[in-house]
């Protein structure tokens, strides 16, 4: 079950963004912003996110697959298992290797278009 979303526009109130570029990660957080979220965190690790998760839930959240040293799939089970809906972001496309439990979770490809990071929270807030 998906996380209320109290400010009412079908989109998520708070993101976490799970991101080891800080380029990328400024340009996910400018243009979540732009699209009205109200609040976007941003974190570059495992532990990171998973502090943060435990500080306070997300309403939604952008994994990338591939952190420095690192992937994602530990964030990925704790926000299955706290009903948080996320899409990975990776730059392996295809190639990227997701575990079977997770192969059915939606996915942007690096770079993404505003419209597609748009669209994904749209999909994720209807879920």
């Amino acid at each position: 079950m998906a996380p209320a979303l109290p400010n009412g526009s079908g989109r998520p109130a708070d993101v976490l963004i799970v991101e080891d570029d800080p380029i990328i990660a400024i340009d996910f957080e400018d243009r979540l912003i732009g699209f009205g979220v109200a609040s976007v965190r941003t974190v570059g690790s495992v532990t990171q996110a998973l502090d943060a998760i435990a500080m306070r839930a997300p309403d939604f959240a952008l994994l990338d697959v591939e952190l420095i040293r690192e992937k994602s799939f530990a964030v990925a089970e704790r926000l299955v298992a706290l009903g948080i809906p996320f899409v990975f972001v990776t730059g392996y496309g295809a190639d990227a290797r997701i575990p079977p439990e997770f192969a059915g979770q939606p996915r942007l490809q690096k770079p993404c278009s505003s419209d597609a990071l748009e669209a994904a929270l749209q999909v994720r807030a209807a879920g």
